[in-house]
């Protein structure tokens, strides 16, 4: 078990405190087929809608799918959507202090997206009175959950919780009970931040809070970064900084050796939404701090969960196992013999888009209430060829996110011969997950992949060259009124023929050998 894996296993005894502005994100989801004859805007028939955590509930969320043991302090209204962010916490897993205000709206961000177009978005937010005459009351419940903490996480969206009152306060109890506090902060003006632990800023915000412009490509990039973060460690007594980078990673810088910064790229292959890396950036950052992994090592773990956030639709969380299973992944480098010091790679456990039926159908429902289509098609894929290649991506060509469904190796014995397969169903799978018109690949142990297609309910189904008469599949997906297509065969292709042609050379070359 690699040092990472040890880290995310232990993830499930690291007790984390989240204080900060908490939310109701709020999706519409439907369709526009006409514009308004009352004005030039679109008509929105509104379809499914669906409620989840945001701002610092979402780190929340994050932090519970993790595994943590996760305690939230945070303010809502006295209303019915602050009751249901109460619902919503406990529902997650997370003990929370919710300070309810008379007068006061909870947070509201409601989207509004027809197929795969956000329309609007609609926030109902009002400035958050400062709650002087709780104070005695916050501190006091502060004092015991930091008490109780392994780690102390600020999420400041500068809605009224984290004031310059409030924050000092919070950052002296942990400084007084030895609780580290990491900060993902708002605003140019870090005096409110002054003596914390970590702050993690993204490029954006880290150039506001300096006053100075960065670019990553830039050849002096890491020293102008360096100075900026010395005149912030100057002025607010900052132990370190990590500023996230967006598709160029993140780096860190310590008050203690500004001098040597650590800088990591990016892991996200495949970018669908960033709705909430932050969040999910933050959350593993702390989760690992908690867990006593170090800075490069807590780098790394944020990243990678960042990196799997970000090829989710909509806004999303990572669970422990997905990031265990993208560590596995991570090639490691071995000898192969005292003699031979040639360093290879290891092959990889399971590539991240080798998924469950079970994962394959809650992807699904989620695309699904966004308007996206799903594609789907299925086979052996004992040697990938063009053929199998033109049907990829002819069917990537109609849907939004392409499921392929392969047949384990026991199900291409029973179907193929006891010769078959020619590569085993890993090497298989990972060769289908590397292609790129491909989003996720399921393997399978029966003979039909019927049940796959009951369960996720594809909108369009692709085969090559197979008539309806003899294709339940596609009679199925019909049946519910979704759409077949049968797709030209590209002739000379088959894995057969590619077999045969390869038995008939080395047959000739034996030939020529006995002569």
């Amino acid at each position: 078990m690699s040092t990472l894996t040890q880290y995310i296993h232990r993830f499930s005894s690291v007790k984390v405190l989240v204080i900060g502005d908490i939310m109701l994100d709020r999706f519409l989801y439907g369709t526009v087929e006409r514009i308004s004859p009352e004005a030039p805007v679109p008509i929105f028939k509104a379809g499914t809608e669906k409620q989840m955590l945001g701002g610092a509930g979402n780190v929340v969320a994050n932090l519970t799918d993790l595994g943590c043991q996760v305690m939230f302090i945070g303010i809502v209204g006295k209303d019915k959507d602050g009751l249901k962010i109460s619902r919503l916490l406990s529902q997650c897993g997370a003990k929370h202090h919710l300070l309810k205000l008379n007068n006061y709206p909870t947070i509201v961000k409601t989207r509004i997206i027809a197929g795969n177009n956000h329309l609007l978005r609609a926030d109902q937010e009002d400035i958050l009175p400062f709650f002087e005459n709780r104070m005695t009351q916050f501190k006091r419940i502060l004092t015991r959950a930091v008490q109780n903490a392994d780690i102390v996480l600020l999420s400041d969206y500068n809605k009224g919780i984290l004031t310059p009152i409030t924050t000092p306060v919070i950052i002296d109890i942990c400084r007084h009970l030895n609780k580290k506090v990491i900060i993902d902060p708002k605003g140019n003006d870090y005096t409110k931040y002054t003596n914390a632990f970590l702050i993690k800023p993204n490029l954006k915000e880290f150039s506001e809070a300096t006053g100075q412009k960065y670019n990553p490509i830039d050849p002096d990039f890491q020293q102008k970064i360096k100075a900026g973060a010395t005149r912030l460690f100057s002025a607010y007594n900052i132990q370190n900084l990590l500023i996230t980078l967006s598709e160029h990673g993140m780096i860190y810088v310590s008050s203690q050796n500004p001098n040597k910064l650590i800088q990591i790229p990016t892991q996200a292959k495949e970018v669908f939404d960033v709705s909430g890396a932050g969040d999910t950036s933050l959350a593993t950052l702390g989760a690992s701090i908690g867990a006593k992994a170090n800075i490069h090592e807590a780098m790394t773990l944020a990243n990678l969960a960042s990196g799997i956030v970000v090829g989710k639709l909509g806004t999303a969380t990572v669970s422990a196992s997905e990031l265990a299973n993208v560590v596995s992944n991570i090639p490691v480098l071995v000898n192969k013999s005292a003699k031979n010091q040639t360093d290879h790679f290891s092959f990889p456990k399971q590539h991240p888009k080798i998924i469950t039926l079970s994962q394959a159908k809650q992807i699904v429902e989620s695309a699904k209430q966004q308007g996206l289509k799903i594609g789907f098609t299925n086979g052996c894929f004992d040697c990938c060829h063009l053929g199998h290649l033109n049907s990829f991506t002819e069917t990537k060509k109609q849907c939004d996110i392409l499921i392929v469904a392969m047949n384990a190796d026991a199900s291409v014995k029973r179907y193929k011969g006891p010769l078959r397969p020619l590569q085993d169903e890993k090497t298989r799978s990972t060769l289908l997950a590397s292609l790129e018109c491909i989003d996720y690949v399921i393997v399978f142990e029966d003979d039909s992949p019927i049940k796959i297609v009951e369960t996720l309910k594809p909108d369009i189904i692709a085969k090559e060259g197979y008539p309806l008469d003899k294709w339940p599949e596609a009679q199925l997906v019909l049946n519910y009124g979704g759409q077949a297509l049968t797709l030209k065969r590209i002739e000379g292709y088959a894995t057969s023929n590619i077999i045969q042609k390869i038995k008939g050379e080395i047959n000739a070359n034996l030939s020529e050998q006995s002569i």
